[in-house]
């Protein structure tokens, strides 16, 4: 037999450490809120609490040269990081395992991957099939602050001008750090033209274009996550997005399990009477937007560090 086949014994026991490894890091580099936002270290149970500046000092002038100097005070305020679980189950035929004769992990490892990255983006940008304890997604928490702007004809001014979706990150008190932006953005970004015609962000059909704006560099993800329908581009400091994993990537094979729906409990797959195995792997993040008050915009419900670049209605 083949040394690259996956035996009856080799499935008695855990995915090999690296493997493991492998899947956390090439999550990071799928999903664009982990590629992009700050991770935190790693968490030491379900809840985490984080220290948020919530009140700055306050400096007064002296009446006088007997005058009483004031007092003043610096709070914090508490935020919490909530760890869910994410989890995916691939059930294989053993006869499939048996007769292969090639990489079975080579074409498992991908597909995991996409999963998680367009399950934990999806939920963190847009809110979609979020866990009950997480935070409000990035778009909703930028449209409640007011920091939306409409997508018009005028694409340069839309983003680089006065209340552009870079001025709306920094009348927050926050400089941009990057920007996640639909694929469809970079025709937008390349059919932008000076006053003499020139695309701005093409000068060479040769050379690959390095899309940036105002100087904070663009990540433009393919895994599916992007909702065109809320948002065409996300702006904003990424360091404001912090996230800690409270369980890295782990695999369990399961060969006596029963496999039922979700919604239907209806069983699915009965694996020791099928013949069958199944890969089970699990992670649990979670993540929050820390937001602390800074001296341009005191106001909570008014500041955010992100953006939002909305389609035009139709």
């Amino acid at each position: 037999m083949p040394n690259n086949i996956i035996t009856r014994s080799d499935l008695s026991g855990l995915i090999p450490e690296n493997v493991t490894r492998e899947i956390i890091q090439g999550v990071a580099a799928e999903s664009a809120v982990l590629r992009m936002g700050r991770r935190l270290p790693n968490m030491t149970s379900r809840t985490q609490a984080m220290n948020v500046l919530d009140m700055l000092p306050m400096a007064y002038w002296v009446d006088g040269d007997t005058g009483f100097k004031r007092t003043s005070k610096q709070a914090w305020d508490k935020k919490k990081i909530y760890a869910e679980e994410l989890a995916v189950i691939i059930p294989i035929p053993e006869a499939v395992l048996d007769d292969a004769d090639y990489d079975i992990w080579a074409e498992i490892k991908p597909r995991i991957v996409e999963a998680f990255g367009q399950k934990i983006d999806s939920a963190v940008l847009f809110g979609h099939n979020k866990p009950a304890s997480w935070r409000e997604s990035i778009v909703d928490t930028a449209t409640a602050a007011g920091a939306v702007v409409t997508a018009t004809d005028d694409t340069f001014t839309d983003i680089m001008g006065e209340g552009g979706v870079i001025s709306k990150v920094e009348e927050s008190g926050f400089m941009p750090t990057g920007a996640i932006g639909a694929v469809k953005m970079r025709a937008k970004l390349r059919g932008i033209h000076d006053t003499l015609g020139n695309p701005v962000f093409k000068t060479d059909m040769q050379g690959n274009t390095q899309y940036a704006l105002d100087g904070a560099p663009m990540y433009f993800p393919v895994n599916g996550a992007f909702d065109t329908e809320k948002a065409l581009m996300i702006m904003g400091d990424f360091n404001q997005l912090v996230y800690a994993i409270r369980q890295d990537v782990t695999y369990k094979i399961l060969d006596q399990a029963t496999i039922v729906d979700p919604e239907t409990k209806e069983v699915v797959y009965s694996l020791a009477q099928q013949d069958m195995v199944a890969l089970r792997a699990v992670m649990r993040l979670g993540w929050e937007i820390p937001n602390p008050i800074n001296s341009l915009q005191p106001d909570e419900s008014l500041r955010t560090p992100f953006a939002v670049y909305a389609p035009a209605a139709e």
